[in-house]
């Protein structure tokens, strides 16, 4: 009997310790967790370290178009062809807004449907995802929907916890495989994906013109998950996809940098 007194004493004292260890471990687990988001990814070697200015331009593709006449910008062409608007809708959905209608709502659904049709073949698997994640899926990707100022729509967290609106559909596809075991063999994974994007541009200091820095748009995705047993394969998927980027453009008809 007394052997049995003391070992209930000694578990009710390891319960007390373990209580104790637990909260301190939560508090460095949040305290390292907060810290590991400050550590920037590793950029590229080749990459110029800077701003804009420092920006280096590695190829020209195409000829630039010669007119005649002074051309008219994407906005101005849209409203005279009644394709796009975007004035007076600040009543209707605010600032940074805009509607495609008729051949301007086709020619989007036209560029997605070119996009993956010029995918599928090579190779991508076609997904769609969730505009709503939990912030530590954003977090993963390298972006703090708490920061200030922040380009993340946060709903409503008195109704909806940790819930935040996507702004690129990255964010969905990282978090379909963050949990998810993939064979080697299978390596690297395609993924292209159509999908709405949200984002909370900020003040910029300079008012943007027409379709740009716009609060809602779509865009086809390419993604790609790979090993890394040799160290090269996320710099030869990605040289992959920039090939696959310049014969969309090219295909198009379209002069660029």
């Amino acid at each position: 009997l007394p052997a049995y007194t003391a070992l209930r004493a000694r578990g009710r004292r390891v319960r007390g310790q373990l209580r104790e260890l637990e909260a301190e471990e939560s508090h460095l687990e949040q305290k390292f967790y907060l810290g590991a988001l400050q550590l920037p990814n590793c950029t590229h070697p080749a990459a110029p370290v800077g701003d804009q200015s420092q920006a280096r331009v590695l190829e020209v593709v195409g000829e630039k178009p010669v007119f005649d006449f002074k051309p008219k910008g994407h906005l101005e062409l849209g409203e005279g062809l009644d394709i796009i608007r975007q004035k007076r809708l600040s009543h209707v959905s605010g600032h940074r807004s805009y509607y495609l209608c008729g051949a301007g709502a086709l020619l989007q659904h036209a560029l997605v449907s070119f996009t993956l049709r010029k995918l599928l073949p090579k190779g991508f698997l076609p997904m769609t995802v969730p505009d709503l994640l939990r912030g530590a899926v954003f977090e993963g990707c390298g972006v703090q929907p708490s920061a200030t100022p922040s380009q993340v729509y946060t709903i409503d967290p008195s109704r909806f916890e940790d819930l935040c609106l996507a702004g690129t559909s990255e964010v969905g596809i990282a978090g379909y495989f963050m949990d998810h075991a993939v064979q080697l063999e299978n390596l690297p994974i395609r993924v292209v994906c159509s999908s709405t994007c949200y984002r909370a541009e900020t003040d910029t200091g300079r008012e943007p013109w027409g379709l740009y820095r716009v609060h809602q748009f779509t865009k086809v995705e390419m993604f790609g998950v790979t090993a890394a047993e040799r160290g090269t394969e996320s710099e030869e998927l990605l040289a992959e996809f920039l090939g696959l980027q310049k014969e969309i453009f090219s295909e198009l008809g379209l002069h660029y940098r």
